[in-house]
């Protein structure tokens, strides 16, 4: 069973990306389980056909202890088995502490056991890494593979490099490597040549150069993700791609993050702040 978490800064695309990567995966006949590690609880919601499971903290909260795995994980898009962590009542509590809870919970209910046949675990984690909570797929042990969505904006690449410098906290204490960077297009001028230098200056591999295409958000309104809306959309052959790459991929390091002057100074030599 492998185990990846996607990372990236908020609203770069990161739930889209890994739901419809997930859909690509599972077209291939794999099984994968998703956890939804962002209190917004809308990491499965495409998978689920829009369907706005209750979330692990919000069963707790209703029912107590006593809850089975059919409770809080539902089936989705070619079998995939998807559960939302969710997060504190507003302004209450740390939503890094859900994911915690959460993903204890599954191990307790037997949700990973080998009965289950998984292929994959994704875990899509909000944003940056800024607290234990949202480190804790990286910290213990739970996913050994990061893919991380950015694109050519500076703040997108900011957060990628930010979350290369937690892979590297915790690279030596277990086995959590980077697997690539996923560029979720913004359009930005010269953005696939900056991503691809960015990569190779963190010691890895643009895995992927997801195009802009409206198609991903015409799915969204349909509430699935483009494979299940427009099978014969170039867009959902580009996630075909992804999860093809994904699968195969080979490339696991421990990344080499830069300083903010070597990150600046990148964004000068392609042309962004000229």
């Amino acid at each position: 069973m492998r185990k990846i978490a996607i990372y990236g800064k908020g609203g770069i695309g990161k739930s889209t990306t890994t739901q419809n990567t997930v859909a690509g995966l599972a077209e291939m006949g794999n099984r994968v389980m998703v956890v939804g590690c962002d209190p917004k609880a809308d990491s499965t919601r495409l998978l689920l056909g829009g369907l706005q499971q209750k979330t692990v903290l919000d069963t707790l909260r209703e029912e107590g202890e006593d809850v089975d795995l059919d409770d809080i994980l539902k089936v989705g898009f070619k079998d995939t088995r998807c559960t939302e962590s969710g997060g504190p009542e507003p302004g209450v509590g740390c939503a890094g502490r859900g994911i915690i809870t959460s993903i204890n919970l599954l191990e307790q209910l037997g949700a990973y056991q080998e009965d289950k046949k998984l292929d994959y675990v994704f875990y899509d984690v909000l944003g940056d890494v800024v607290c234990g909570g949202f480190a804790m797929p990286i910290r213990d042990g739970k996913a050994e593979e990061i893919y991380i969505v950015c694109s050519g904006e500076m703040m997108a690449m900011y957060a990628a490099n930010n979350i290369c410098k937690g892979i590297v906290k915790y690279a030596d204490a277990g086995t959590v490597r980077l697997g690539g960077l996923i560029c979720n297009s913004r359009k930005v001028d010269n953005e696939r040549e900056m991503i691809e230098e960015l990569a190779k200056r963190l010691g890895t591999q643009m895995i992927h150069f997801m195009p802009r295409e409206n198609q991903v958000q015409r799915a969204e309104i349909h509430r699935k993700t483009v494979i299940d809306y427009s099978p014969e959309h170039a867009q959902a052959d580009e996630y075909r791609a992804l999860a093809k790459k994904i699968h195969e991929n080979e490339m696991f390091v421990v990344p080499k993050p830069l300083s903010i002057n070597e990150l600046e100074k990148l964004l000068i030599d392609f042309g962004i702040a000229n």
